[in-house]
C-alpha cells in the first residue's frame, strides 16, 4: 500500500495527465451551450446517477446561486435528482429506467437544455432521458467518460473524458461545472 504522499502523487499525476489531454474546444463548446441557454432564458435541467447525480445537483446549486447573485440575471436551473420521493414514486410505479423521462414530460419545454451526466455513458435512465429530450425539442449536452457509451452518440453536444477511470472522469465533469459558473459570472 502506498503512503499518503504516494497516493496523492499517483492520483494527482493521473488527473493532471487527463486534464492535459481533454479537448479544450469541446469544453468551450459545452460552456457556450450552457451560456446560450441561460442568455435565452431557457431552463437548464441536469440529471445523472450515483456520483453523477451529485455532480448534477452541484451544478444547479452553484449556478442558480452564484450566477444570479453575481449579475442579477435569473438562472432557471433545476435538477431531476433532488426529490427522493418523486424518484422513488416513478421508480416504483413505472420503472427506474424512466425516472428522468417522466419528470421531463412534466417540465421540459422546447429549447430547454438537458445536461445528462453518466461516467460510462450507458446508464439506461440517462440515455432514455436524452432520447426523449431530443425527440421533444430539447437541447442535449452529454457528459461521459470511458468510451462514451450510448450517451456520446446520442447527445447533441458532448463533453467526453476519454479515460477508463470513473473518479477522474467525475473530477473533470466537476471542473467543467466550475468553469461554467466562472464564465457566467464574468470571471473567465
Amino acid at each position: 500500500m502506498n503512503s499518503e504522499r504516494g497516493t496523492a502523487n499517483a492520483y494527482l499525476k493521473k488527473l493532471i495527465a487527463q486534464l492535459s489531454l481533454v479537448n479544450k474546444d469541446e469544453i468551450d463548446q459545452a460552456v457556450k451551450v450552457v451560456a446560450d441557454a441561460w442568455q435565452a432564458g431557457k431552463q437548464i435541467i441536469t440529471l445523472g446517477n450515483g456520483g453523477s447525480s451529485m455532480t448534477a445537483l452541484h451544478f444547479i446549486t452553484d449556478w442558480n446561486k452564484s450566477v444570479f447573485m453575481h449579475g442579477g440575471k435569473p438562472f432557471r436551473g433545476r435538477t431531476l435528482v433532488d426529490n427522493m420521493g418523486l424518484l422513488m414514486a416513478y421508480g416504483n410505479d413505472i420503472s427506474f429506467q424512466d425516472i428522468f423521462i417522466e419528470q421531463l414530460k412534466n417540465i421540459m419545454q422546447s429549447g430547454d437544455l438537458v445536461i445528462a451526466i453518466s461516467g460510462s455513458g450507458n446508464s439506461e435512465n440517462v440515455v432514455r432521458a436524452v432520447q426523449y429530450a431530443n425527440d421533444n425539442g430539447g437541447v442535449t449536452l452529454g457528459l461521459c467518460g470511458y468510451r462514451g457509451g450510448k450517451l456520446k452518440a446520442l447527445a447533441q453536444h458532448v463533453l467526453w473524458v476519454d479515460i477508463d477511470d470513473m473518479q477522474i472522469a467525475e473530477d473533470v465533469h466537476s471542473i467543467f461545472g466550475h468553469m461554467v459558473m466562472q464564465r457566467l459570472c464574468g470571471m473567465l
